[in-house]
């Protein structure tokens, strides 16, 4: 083991770069809203029921047939736009906060989907898929059958 010297300087210079990391990441650049930092990510909320998952997603001012949902195995991923509107010549804007541009949203579940017999409902701007769990990923119960008898059977003579 060796001794190294201690400089509170160092321990003050870390901690002044967790908080400009912690600062540039919640202030400068909206979580969950820029994804790589072209594309505007999707909000989801999933929840998961014995037979099924329930997926929420928010797309206020989308379309439904603008959307578009694919399932493969246990991996779903949703795509979509949010058009932007035509800016006005004549208007001055003083802030622009809602995002516009192309989304996509890959989302991989715990078990594969049926997903032929999956519904798609959207209403208000929020988009909901119950998608049922595949058959084979349902768990299966194994009964206990008769304690077979112990040793080989000897015949009576």
């Amino acid at each position: 083991m060796t001794l190294q010297r201690w400089e509170p300087l160092r321990e003050v210079v870390s901690l002044r770069d967790a908080m400009n990391s912690l600062l540039q990441d919640s202030f400068v650049r909206p979580v969950g809203l820029l994804g790589d930092g072209s594309a505007a990510m999707l909000p989801l909320d999933v929840a998961e029921t014995e037979n099924e998952f329930i997926l929420k997603a928010s797309m206020p001012g989308v379309r439904p047939e603008d959307v578009q949902i694919t399932a493969h195995g246990d991996t779903l991923t949703i795509r979509g736009e949010f058009k932007a509107e035509d800016e006005k010549k004549d208007a001055q804007y003083h802030l622009r906060e809602r995002r516009f541009g192309q989304f996509q949203r890959t989302v991989t579940l715990s078990t594969p989907i049926s997903a032929e017999k999956g519904q798609a409902h959207f209403e208000n701007g929020v988009l909901t898929l119950i998608l049922p769990k595949a058959e084979e990923a349902k768990p299966k119960q194994i009964k206990i059958g008769a304690q077979a008898q112990a040793g080989p059977a000897t015949k009576s003579s």
